[in-house]
């Protein structure tokens, strides 16, 4: 007597769950179905209830351990959506379903200074803030170093501090000699990296940061004479009677102008 073949409808033994890939990225669906005879499943994928056909961002691979991947590369926003792969053979068929959930593409933005390290002085035993603020996306990671040496822990006495407005603070309590030199910062993300250096200068006791001078301004006056006390000239000591100048001396028969 002929053997009668049986046919067994195909169940899946692996399938993957929602997923949830960020725009621009690859996306793979992996699943492995199985039958106890023959003839093996052939596999079709759905989005939304329409076939999905191979083309140059979708692949579908199958590989000889029996699993069987739907590639998507690049995913855009119009990959989102429910996904159904469908195992059929002659004997029926068996399906599952997925969710796939498309994320926007993350914008990034290389670090730049909104506000720079300035160059400070401080005088020894007194507190100090070297300060800047910096801008990127996403947040970049934030480097101290003093020279060539990394700062990398806090203490006691000095501290790096970050708020989420962008704002860096390197905070040094009780400045000492040791601790003048030169300071970098440095930004770093996926988009690129900045640095910035500068000089905090600690003085003893009795020194003085130095100071720059600004010239002094002249107020316009009706009088001369206030005008020139105003340049700092001492004038009633330039007019006095036993000082007696030949060119200050009223000649006779000269007439006083009114501009003296």
């Amino acid at each position: 007597e002929p053997i009668q073949e049986r046919f067994f409808r195909p169940h899946f033994l692996q399938a993957p769950g929602d997923l949830t890939v960020q725009e621009g990225k690859l996306c793979r669906m992996d699943c492995k179905a199985s039958v106890s005879g023959l003839p093996t499943p052939d596999l079709s994928w759905q989005l939304n209830g329409r076939p999905i056909r191979p083309d140059s961002s979708h692949k579908m691979l199958v590989r000889e351990n029996g699993v069987h991947s739907l590639i998507i590369e690049p995913v855009t926003s119009r990959d989102a959506g429910i996904y159904t792969c469908i195992a059929s053979n002659r004997a029926g068929e068996n399906s599952f379903s997925l969710e796939l959930t498309v994320a926007a593409k993350e914008v990034q933005k290389a670090p730049v200074f909104i506000e720079k390290l300035q160059n400070t002085g401080v005088t020894e035993g007194f507190p100090v803030r070297l300060e800047c603020r910096i801008s990127g996306e996403p947040s970049p990671q934030i480097f101290w170093k003093k020279e060539n040496e990394s700062l990398t822990y806090n203490t006691d006495r000095v501290s790096m501090h970050q708020d989420n407005y962008g704002y860096i603070c390197l905070l040094i309590q009780g400045a000492t000699k040791e601790d003048a030199g030169w300071y970098t910062v440095s930004a770093k993300n996926e988009a690129g990296i900045v640095s910035c250096t500068a000089r905090l200068d600690v003085y003893t006791q009795w020194q003085q940061p130095p100071q720059q001078t600004k010239p002094k301004k002249v107020r316009p006056s009706a009088s001369r004479y206030a005008a020139l006390c105003d340049q700092g000239l001492d004038i009633k000591a330039a007019f006095q009677p036993e000082a007696n100048p030949v060119h200050l001396t009223m000649q006779p028969g000269l007439v006083e102008s009114d501009d003296l």
